[in-house]
């Protein structure tokens, strides 16, 4: 049959159903086929909050959402162009998410009566006039898995597992493109399970097959490849960036990197990339719990070693006294918080920027620490490379602020060579210089002490978490020394502010009406918006806070080129507070609290509301 092939410039493809119908799968390997294909993306998994919803019910839906196109893509997309929904429950979830006279591809048997009712639909909308306006395709692609797989011995619910890799193939199909990519996963992942490896290709093959047979779809459609920089690219989501951007630091610093951790979502993950790289001399260490994890990575740096844990809000707030320790040692360690919904529990699968005020006060005393935040999948890299290198250079802890829709988000990364990288210099002493006695609080010219490591001959020096007296390192009871002592910790972490860069304009000038100011995954809504407004003739700009702690020595001139400064964050309003308490202006917070991102359209509303207010 021959199709029309309808060029378009993005698309927004979201497939959903239960959490065991396999969608993260066909997205991730969706993604990876577009990729390759030389498109910019960026996704959005979705996954359940319970780890064993009913199936069929509205908390059980999982889903994964990619936009792609030939232009630069800076979001998942507001809404979708297509909805895969592999039962009733994934359409209720998602219809009001589908841009009217977007494409419906639905999976017939998951809208039988039990289905139904599980999802609170009282009639059929299969049947109704609830989807007029959309481009309906009704498969029963159950049904049609199963007759693919007549000839492979396997049982029902083995093969009805398949029916994921028959939307796959439909959709590389609707979208012209070949399915040779994920035939090699599918090779290599069941090389050992031969019948699960041939009924999964012939599902994805009957898929592709399907939508070149039927008549009822006349036209398919095709992206061309974006405009990108040259260089090579590889797909990179955001928590084996992390793993990467520690790995580059340790191999640039000469020190083994030491990973203690506890498991907790969304920031397993860093372990498990971490733990497929022991040819580097990587040691991960999975603890009992978050204080044995942190306080290993302690002891990993005060014997010498890259020290680093990693964990999510509620494992950061455990960790809060060993922190302290940390500082009070004034040792490197890097801690990351790939955040997540709070608080206690709160959503564990959904994303929010809820630990700002957490990673910036979040500790006993006057317990100062840099803050470095991602602010997308590619980024998690720097962060943690730049992290590490303030970490060493300057002999403190360090927070590294990620969140689950970064950690998961994927994106084209144009990875660097290692000759691209900066140098990281280590404060560690090896042998004596003169007969003196060694003064471990004795300070250059940044505050910053030197690192001894235990067993080096004349370096001998008292630890612990009492106050520590200035030079000496004894302890010191003395209330005059201890003021002296939390005013230097708080000077040494200000000044990291000269070792780091200005802040700069993303998108506008240096001057206009309305400067919005982000940090972390904010970023592309505000990209997008930002652009968009500039090409209506608005003076606005975007610029995105990667040092909050310090920030960057210019942030509170270039604030006051703009009449408003509008801060949109995924939480109550956090960087909001810390921005007017440091620069006393009356920055305006949006904040959205819902386990999902801001979108484009939403904000380029409230940045039009805020500049609509400017005389």
């Amino acid at each position: 049959m021959n199709n029309v092939i309808e060029e378009k410039q993005n698309v927004v493809v979201k497939f959903a159903g239960d959490s065991g119908d396999g969608m993260q799968l066909v997205g991730t390997q969706f993604t990876n086929n577009t990729a390759a294909v030389g498109h910019d993306l960026g996704t959005f998994p979705d996954f359940p909050a319970e780890i064993r919803a009913p199936q069929g019910t509205l908390p059980g839906v999982s889903g994964f959402q990619i936009h792609f196109g030939s232009t630069s893509v800076y979001t998942p997309g507001d809404s979708c162009d297509v909805l895969v929904a592999m039962n009733a429950a994934a359409l209720k979830s998602n219809l009001q998410n589908v841009q009217k006279g977007g494409i419906l591809i639905l999976n017939t048997s998951g809208f039988d009566t039990r289905n139904l009712k599980l999802s609170g639909y009282e009639t059929n909308p299969l049947n109704e006039g609830e989807l007029t306006g959309y481009l309906v395709y009704k498969i029963d692609i159950t049904k049609l898995t199963r007759e693919a797989l007549l000839d492979v011995e396997m049982g029902v619910r083995d093969k009805d597992r398949s029916k994921n890799m028959f939307v796959l193939g439909f959709i590389y199909w609707l979208y012209n493109r070949k399915p040779e990519n994920t035939i090699q996963f599918i090779e290599q992942k069941f090389k050992s399970k031969p019948e699960v490896k041939e009924a999964n290709i012939k599902a994805l093959k009957a898929g592709y097959n399907y939508g070149d047979i039927t008549e009822a779809f006349s036209s398919r459609f095709k992206v061309k490849p974006a405009k990108m920089a040259p260089g090579t690219y590889r797909g990179i989501t955001g928590n084996p960036a992390l793993a990467l951007g520690l790995i580059a630091a340790a191999q640039k610093s000469g020190l083994q990197l030491f990973y203690g951790t506890y498991p907790i979502t969304p920031a397993s993950d860093v372990l498990h990339e971490l733990a497929r790289h022991k040819n580097f001399g990587i040691k991960t260490f999975q603890a009992e719990d978050e204080i044995a994890a942190v306080c290993s990575a302690v002891g990993a740096a005060f014997g010498g070693n890259l020290g680093v844990t990693g964990t999510s809000g509620p494992g950061l707030a455990l960790k809060a006294e060993a922190m302290g320790l940390a500082v009070m040692l004034e040792l490197p360690l890097v801690i990351l918080n790939v955040q997540r919904a709070g608080p206690s529990t709160g959503l564990p699968t959904k994303t929010e920027q809820s630990d700002l005020l957490q990673a910036y006060y979040g500790r006993n005393g006057e317990c100062p620490m840099p803050i470095i935040a991602s602010s997308t999948p590619s980024s998690c890299f720097d962060a943690a490379f730049q992290a590490v290198k303030i970490a060493i250079e300057h002999m403190t802890p360090v927070i590294v602020l990620s969140d689950g829709y970064i950690a998961n988000g994927a994106e084209p990364w144009k990875f660097p060579k290692s000759a691209d990288l900066g140098e990281i210099n280590t404060k560690k002493v090896t042998s004596k210089e003169n007969e003196e006695k060694f003064m471990p609080y004795l300070r250059d010219e940044n505050l910053v002490r030197q690192w001894a490591v235990p067993g080096t001959e004349g370096f001998e020096h008292r630890i612990g978490g009492l106050e520590k007296d200035d030079i000496t390192g004894n302890v010191s009871y003395d209330p005059d020394n201890h003021q002296k002592m939390v005013k230097i910790r708080e000077a040494k972490i200000e000044k990291i502010a000269d070792f780091i860069p200005e802040q700069n304009v993303d998108s506008g000038k240096e001057k206009g009406k309305v400067l919005v100011l982000g940090w972390g995954s904010t970023f592309g809504a505000i990209k997008s918006a930002v652009v968009d407004l500039l090409s209506e003739g608005y003076e606005v700009a975007h610029a995105h806070v990667t040092y909050i702690k310090p920030f960057p020595k210019n942030l509170g001139k270039l604030m006051s080129q703009f009449d408003k400064v509008l801060i949109p964050e995924i939480n109550n309003g956090q960087l909001v507070r810390l921005i007017r308490d440091r620069y006393l202006i009356d920055a305006v917070p949006y904040n959205k609290i819902k386990g999902t991102p801001i979108t484009k359209l939403e904000l380029k509303e409230k940045i039009l509301e805020v500049y609509s207010e400017i005389g």
